[in-house]
């Protein structure tokens, strides 16, 4: 989920200075630690003082929490933000779809949304998508030609380093502009959906904190480079989608690269959102709510949302800060916070019920200033 939205990194950039280069490492570490108190959630000690995995998913975190207050609201809550910011992401894919293939191919007389619903006719074979085996393999092709087109751009932006200049960052910051690159660089660390279900299917789960330790270091690593060497290549000229600024004859190639990514990445979070929605039928209802004509209906109809909503709102880095200050935000620091404090209020000592709390409202300031100013932003454009 975090690979395409790199693109907007640069952007974020532009518009925080050298501030933005702090957030992406703060946002790093503030992710990692919400990580990992997301998993210590899912156990318990047992009579002898050893940790029991006693809940699955984010889910059954959330009904434990507030099984006092009303049963399964918990759970339904978190299932609804899921499927927002899964679809969110969705959209995404579609709307930087539209966008590649009209700045791969602008003599073609087609609009952009003409084009991002010719990308969404390549994906209609996903509602016949049935097993994570078939994701997987997809996913496994998308994290190749991420590699490939994040070496393309950074190698081209060393080649200009003789047009490097460090007066090109900010130092006087516009507040909403600043606040929009929060979103985006929440949006692209948000990975706390699919934690639970992968560190249960680690084949040593202890091993767990070390592997997000050292993934968000080098994601870290890797993001600030690239923000970095990108920013300093192109500067006020930086555009939404970086590549949007590469030369003739890498531009096409990148684009058609990163087109390709778009539509592999797409059936992961479209697959997810679609089995939430499964899941919670199962549970409310006695019926086979995995009967073919069902499934294909559920799957038809969040296909079809996905592009009315890119075609409605074609604009991809205040979509983008949006959903990070919604979903992004809430799965990814609010919540986590907030449920750890909940479940382990008792064990927990002074600094680290601290912490929980400055994270909680950090978080919370974060997504209500960036909901704010990406709402703002986007009636704007609009208007």
């Amino acid at each position: 989920l975090q690979g395409i939205f790199v693109l907007g990194l640069p952007y974020a950039v532009l518009h925080s200075g050298y501030s933005g280069l702090i957030l992406i490492v703060l946002a790093a570490a503030l992710c990692c630690y919400t990580g990992t108190i997301l998993i210590d959630c899912l156990y318990e000690e047992n009579e002898d003082g050893q940790l029991i995995r006693v809940r699955d998913t984010y889910e059954d975190i959330a009904n434990a929490c507030c099984r006092k207050l009303s049963g399964n609201l918990g759970g339904v809550v978190v299932n609804v933000i899921q499927v927002v910011e899964l679809i969110m992401t969705c959209i995404l894919y579609l709307v930087v779809s539209g966008n590649l293939l009209s700045h791969s191919f602008p003599y073609v007389p087609v609009t952009e949304k003409t084009w991002s619903v010719i990308a969404f006719v390549t994906l209609l074979p996903c509602v016949f998508i049935r097993t994570l085996k078939i994701v997987s393999k997809l996913s496994q092709l998308c994290s190749l030609v991420h590699f490939v087109i994040i070496f393309v751009v950074i190698t081209y932006c060393l080649t200009q380093m003789h047009q490097w200049s460090w007066a090109k960052f900010r130092l006087s910051l516009e507040f909403e502009d600043f606040l929009v690159s929060v979103g985006v660089i929440i949006f692209s660390y948000t990975s706390q959906i699919f934690l639970p279900t992968l560190e249960g299917n680690m084949k040593n789960p202890g091993e767990f904190r070390c592997m997000l330790n050292w993934t968000h270091f080098f994601a870290c690593i890797l993001k600030t480079t690239f923000a970095l060497t990108a920013f300093l290549t192109w500067g006020e000229k930086t555009k939404e989608v970086i590549t949007d600024n590469l030369p003739s004859f890498l531009e096409t190639l990148v684009n058609l690269c990163l087109l390709t990514k778009a539509l592999l990445s797409y059936p992961l979070p479209f697959f997810a959102a679609t089995e939430i929605v499964y899941s919670c039928m199962s549970k409310n209802s006695h019926s086979n709510y995995r009967s073919p004509l069902l499934a294909l209906t559920v799957r038809g109809s969040f296909l079809l949302l996905t592009l009315l909503m890119a075609m409605f709102t074609p604009h991809f880095a205040l979509l983008m800060g949006l959903s990070g200050s919604v979903t992004g935000a809430a799965m990814t620091f609010l919540l986590p916070s907030l449920f750890h404090l909940k479940l382990k209020w008792k064990k927990l000592s002074f600094l680290e019920k601290c912490a929980d709390i400055s994270v909680f409202i950090l978080g919370f300031l974060c997504s209500l200033a960036g909901i704010v100013c990406s709402i703002k932003g986007l009636l704007e454009v609009f208007g």
